[in-house]
């Protein structure tokens, strides 16, 4: 059983999805955790993922709120058709949801994207991955550091499978629908331009850092356009604080999965806050100023394009981006991170195969949760 809840999923997903196809039987969750069919709806008509076979629609709400939501309705998922797997992808609420739920009623969990650590509790996504990697029983991780940081923390060195990024076999698959030329006219482009993402608490929760972050957006837009696909986490705040008062910035609704790609395969530089922008800069060659003081993804800095940048730090870091040689789009193979090579969804389907064969069915205990008393 699949357990995807977000954007951020769909594509980490679709590769595994299809790589155990007929293999083995496969039900598919979504919880609803992005309920809007821009961020949702789209990525699986767009990436050939099959309806799911149960939407919980779960919705928004606090962290605690949403958490629970997905839980509840998950226990009651999983204890009526007892899956021998419970897979889940990255490091979103209905991730930690799951993995709880699923631990709680001793079914396996297998945690794609398993062991990135940015050291910085403050971000709900760092709690969310250390609990689940803690609870997981088969570990997928996508880079080197994921598996040293997955020993100091005591896993087993049998639960760890370094299999690479099944995010990256999406961009892989799909770069020739990456229509630059379509994107530019979409958006009225006709020069260089830059794309921005955002939607981190630390960057859109706070006034003030909302401020700063706006007034750094007018200066850079002076220069050349802005594109930003404006989230709906923090937007309200954002357009408060005058982001579209600016001509040079374009602000568009949330993109589908091609569109914003092509959007960023074209741009002269990508300035976000997310994680997997990180990733798909990396392969697609485009310089990617991450505005964090840490990232998860060291990979992106070590073998991409990606550098961390103070908000305030933005303007002089995108000189000297601008002004070096262009580095080459898309990065060939050799010049991406260790098996980032558009076969991890396979290589993770073979794992998941191995451990099913040798596994020792659990018999799993038949009163319903709320009858079980604990203590």
């Amino acid at each position: 059983m699949h357990v995807t809840g977000a954007r951020p999923n769909f594509p980490k997903a679709a590769p595994v999805l299809e790589a155990l196809r007929g293999r083995v039987n496969q039900v598919l969750v979504h919880t609803g955790q992005h309920y809007d069919d821009r961020l949702s709806r789209v990525f699986f008509d767009e990436l050939g993922l099959p309806e799911p076979d149960i939407d919980l629609g779960a919705g928004s709400g606090s962290h605690a709120a949403q958490t629970a939501a997905v839980m509840v309705g998950l226990e009651e998922v999983f204890t009526r058709q007892r899956p021998d797997l419970v897979v889940v992808y990255g490091d979103i609420n209905s991730t930690l949801a799951a993995t709880l739920v699923a631990a709680k009623l001793l079914i396996p969990v297998a945690h794609v994207e398993a062991g990135l650590r940015s050291f910085d509790m403050t971000m709900p996504e760092e709690v969310n991955r250390r609990v689940t990697d803690q609870l997981s029983d088969l570990l997928l991780v996508t880079s080197a550091d994921a598996v040293g940081h997955l020993a100091r923390e005591g896993v087993p060195a049998d639960r760890i499978h370094f299999t690479g990024n099944p995010m990256i076999d999406t961009l892989v698959k799909h770069l020739d629908r990456f229509d630059e030329a379509a994107a530019r006219a979409r958006h009225g482009l006709t020069g260089d331009y830059l794309v921005a993402t955002l939607h981190r608490p630390a960057n859109v929760d706070d006034p003030a850092a909302v401020a700063r972050l706006v007034a750094m957006l007018h200066e850079v837009a002076g220069r050349m356009p802005v594109v930003i696909p404006l989230h709906p986490r923090g937007r309200a705040g954002l357009e408060a604080a005058g982001l579209s008062s600016s001509t040079g910035i374009v602000v568009c609704e949330p993109l589908p999965y091609s569109a914003f790609l092509g959007l960023v395969r074209g741009a002269a530089a990508v300035l976000t806050d997310s994680g997997g922008v990180q990733e798909e800069a990396t392969v697609l060659g485009v310089p990617c100023l991450t505005m964090r003081p840490n990232t998860e993804r060291p990979v992106t800095i070590t073998h991409g394009t990606n550098r961390l940048v103070t908000v305030e730090g933005v303007p002089a870091a995108l000189d000297q981006v601008l002004g070096a040689p262009a580095p080459v789009r898309p990065a060939p193979p050799e010049r991406r991170p260790p098996l980032w090579d558009g076969a991890a969804g396979r290589r993770i389907a073979e794992v998941i195969i191995t451990w099913l064969d040798s596994r020792t069915p659990v018999t799993l205990p038949k009163e319903p949760a709320s009858q079980v008393v604990s203590g």
